[in-house]
C-alpha cells in the first residue's frame, strides 16, 4: 500500500522531481480542518513514494474508462505532482485518427468532466505527453508499429523502457493482445527496467473461465507483472481499514468473535444498468460484484494481521481468509441467498423502468439484478460470527459501507431503571459517497431518571484532511507505477473469490425463474432478504 494518497492534495509537492509547470499550490481545491496538527500529519504522509520514469500505454483510449477515469486520474496526478518527468502517454485503438485529433478530443474531454478549475499548464504539460496509435487489436503489425512508436518515446522523454500497459478494452481482447506484446518481446524485464500490465475485470465469468484466463496471462508473463485492477480499493475508506484495524489498540482486542455479532458489507446503487446492458445481462449481481469488490472488502474486514506492511505479505493473509470461508452445499444455498431483480418503481421522484425493459436486456430475462448471502468463516477469530452481504441495482440510497456490531452488553446493571434494553454499539466504515467512520455508543440522556440514549462519534475524511479531485483510480496507478502490488488480486485471490461464488451460481441456474426475487425500483431490495437476518434475530442497516 502506497506510504501516500496521490489523489490527495495539490499541497504536496514532492521535491525530487523538477516540474516544468509551476509550483501554484491551488489552495481552492483543498481546505484543511483547522487543526495544524492534522495538516502536519497529512503533508508529512505525502513522502517517500518513488515513481520511476515511465511510457503508460492504454489499449482501448477511445473507451469511456479512458475517456471518464484513466486521463481524468492521470491528470489528478500531475495536478498533485506525483507523476515522473520522464511519462508520456500512448493510446491504441481502432478508431482511425492521429496523435493531433486525439489531443484535441481528450481536451475536450477534461474540460467537460472536471468538476474541478482546471489549470492550464498542467493540461498542456499533459496533452504534449500524449499519444496516439490506430490499429486492430488482433493484428500482429499493429504491434509492429506499437514496437517503433515505443522505441521513438523511449528516446524522446526518458522513460528507460518503463512499459506500463492497461488493458481498457472487452476481456475478449485481453489474451490475444498479451500474446501480441510478447512475440514482439514488448514485455520482457530485465534487471533495470519494469514492464507491466493492468487488467480490469471481470476477471472470468466462472472459477473455469478465471483459471482459463490466469494460465494464458501466465504463459506470458510472470505474476509479478500482473496487476488486477478494482478501483474500489482505490478508495480512502477500504484502504484504511487496515490502518484502522492494526493502528489502533483499542480496537484491534475486540476484532472478533468475542466481542463482534455480525457484520455487514453493502454495496447499494440507485442506478439502473444504464447503457451496459448487453454486458449486465450476462453477468449479473453475483459475478458483477461480489468475486471482487465485495469479498476484497471482506478480506480486509476479517484478515488477519500481515507480519509486515509489504505486499505479497497482505495478499497471503487475504488468500488465507478466502480459503476460510465456507463453501455452500446446495441446501445451504437455499437457506443463505437471495437472488432478486427489480422491477418498475421511484427512484428519486423519478418513475424507472423495470430491468426487463431495459435496453439491450432480454424481456424473459432471469438474470439477477440484487443478491445477499450469509457468509462463515472458519477461523478462530470468527467462528460463530456471521457476514451478511448484499449489492444491488434500483435501490433506495446510494452507499457503500461496513457494519460492525458488537455484542450487547448486560443489562443486569440498569434492571431497576427504566432501561428496558441497552442499543449494542456499532461502527461503521463508509466507503461512499462521504468516506468516513462514525461509531455509536451510550450516553445517559440528561434528567433525573437513568434513560440511555445512542449517540455518535463521526469522523469525515474532507473535515479532516480536505477534499481533492479524485476518480478513485489515482492511487491505483501511482502504485502500479511503483511497483506496488498491495492493491491488486493475486491469481490465487481471484480463483478462490470464484470458488465462493460457484456453487451459487449453479444453484441459482437450476431453479430457474424461482430462484428470481422481485422488488420495486427505489426500495431496499426483497423482502426475502429481510428475512435472511430476521431469522437469526437481526435486521440490515437501512436509511430513509
Amino acid at each position: 500500500m502506497p506510504q501516500t494518497n496521490p489523489s490527495r492534495s495539490p499541497h504536496q509537492q514532492d521535491e525530487s522531481v523538477d516540474w516544468p509547470i509551476g509550483t501554484e499550490e491551488f489552495s481552492d481545491h483543498v481546505e484543511f480542518n483547522s487543526r495544524d496538527d492534522n495538516a502536519t500529519i497529512y503533508a508529512q504522509a505525502s513522502q517517500g513514494q518513488t515513481r520511476p520514469p515511465t511510457l503508460f500505454v492504454v489499449f482501448g483510449a477511445q473507451g469511456d474508462l479512458t475517456k471518464r477515469k484513466l486521463i481524468p486520474a492521470l491528470y489528478n496526478l500531475a495536478a498533485s505532482h506525483h507523476l515522473p518527468q520522464e511519462f508520456a502517454i500512448l493510446g491504441v485503438d481502432g478508431v482511425s485518427m492521429n496523435t493531433e485529433d486525439f489531443r484535441v478530443k481528450i481536451r475536450r474531454d477534461i474540460q467537460e468532466l472536471s468538476t474541478y478549475p482546471i489549470e492550464a499548464t498542467i493540461k498542456d504539460w499533459l496533452l504534449d505527453r500524449l499519444y496516439y496509435l490506430s490499429g486492430d487489436f488482433r493484428d500482429p503489425q499493429t504491434y509492429g508499429h506499437l514496437q517503433r512508436m515505443l522505441s521513438e518515446l523511449d528516446a524522446q522523454y526518458g522513460t528507460s523502457g518503463n512499459y506500463l500497459y492497461y488493458m481498457a478494452t472487452s476481456p475478449s481482447f485481453f489474451g490475444e493482445i498479451v500474446h501480441n506484446l510478447g512475440a514482439k518481446g514488448l514485455v520482457s524485464q530485465e534487471k533495470n527496467r519494469a514492464r507491466r500490465i493492468v487488467i480490469e475485470k471481470p476477471f472470468g465469468h466462472d472459477l473455469s473461465s478465471a483459471q482459463a484466463l490466469n494460465s494464458t496471462l501466465r504463459s506470458v508473463l510472470d505474476e509479478q507483472q500482473i496487476y488486477r485492477i478494482d478501483h474500489y480499493l482505490g478508495k480512502e475508506t477500504v484502504q484504511n481499514i487496515l490502518v484502522f484495524r492494526f493502528a489502533n489498540g483499542i480496537f484491534e482486542p475486540v476484532w472478533n468473535r468475542q466481542y463482534i455479532d455480525h457484520v455487514q458489507i453493502t454495496v447499494a446503487e440507485t442506478l439502473g444498468v444504464e447503457h451496459r446492458g448487453t454486458y449486465y445481462d450476462k453477468a449479473g449481481a453475483l459475478r458483477d460484484m461480489v468475486p471482487n469488490h465485495l469479498l476484497q472488502i471482506l478480506a480486509f474486514v476479517a484478515m488477519e494481521p500481515p507480519n509486515a506492511f509489504d505486499p505479497e505479505a497482505v495478499r497471503n493473509e487475504k488468500a488465507k481468509l478466502l480459503r476460510a470461508i465456507q463453501p455452500m452445499n446446495p441446501m445451504e444455498v437455499l437457506q443463505s441467498t437471495v437472488a432478486g431483480q427489480y422491477g418498475s418503481g421511484t427512484c428519486h421522484g423519478t418513475q424507472v423502468l423495470p430491468y426487463r425493459s431495459e435496453v439491450n436486456v432480454s424481456a424473459t430475462s432471469l438474470r439477477e439484478t440484487y443478491t445477499a448471502m450469509t457468509l462463515s468463516i472458519e477461523s478462530w477469530r470468527w467462528e460463530g460470527v456471521p457476514f451478511y452481504l448484499r449489492t444491488g441495482k434500483r435501490l433506495k440510497q446510494r452507499v457503500t459501507e461496513v457494519v460492525i456490531q458488537f455484542k450487547s452488553a448486560p443489562l443486569m446493571l440498569f434492571r431497576k431503571t427504566p432501561v428496558d434494553r441497552l442499543t449494542p454499539n456499532v461502527l461503521v466504515i463508509r466507503i461512499q459517497p462521504d468516506e468516513g467512520i462514525s461509531l455509536s455508543f451510550g450516553a445517559k440522556i440528561p434528567g433525573p431518571q437513568v434513560q440511555v440514549g445512542s449517540v455518535n462519534m463521526d469522523f469525515q475524511y474532507a473535515d479532516y484532511f480536505g477534499d481533492a479531485p479524485s476518480t478513485g483510480y489515482e492511487t491505483l496507478l501511482h502504485d502500479v507505477m511503483a511497483g506496488d502490488a498491495t492493491l491488486f488480486q493475486r491469481s490465487d485471490n481471484v480463483e478462490l473469490g470464484w470458488s465462493v461464488v460457484d456453487p451459487i451460481l449453479k444453484v441459482w441456474d437450476s431453479l430457474g425463474s424461482h430462484a428470481i426475487h422481485s422488488y420495486p425500483a427505489g426500495t431496499w431490495g426483497p423482502p426475502d432478504a429481510d428475512a435472511l437476518l430476521a431469522k437469526d434475530g437481526r435486521m440490515w442497516r437501512n436509511y430513509e
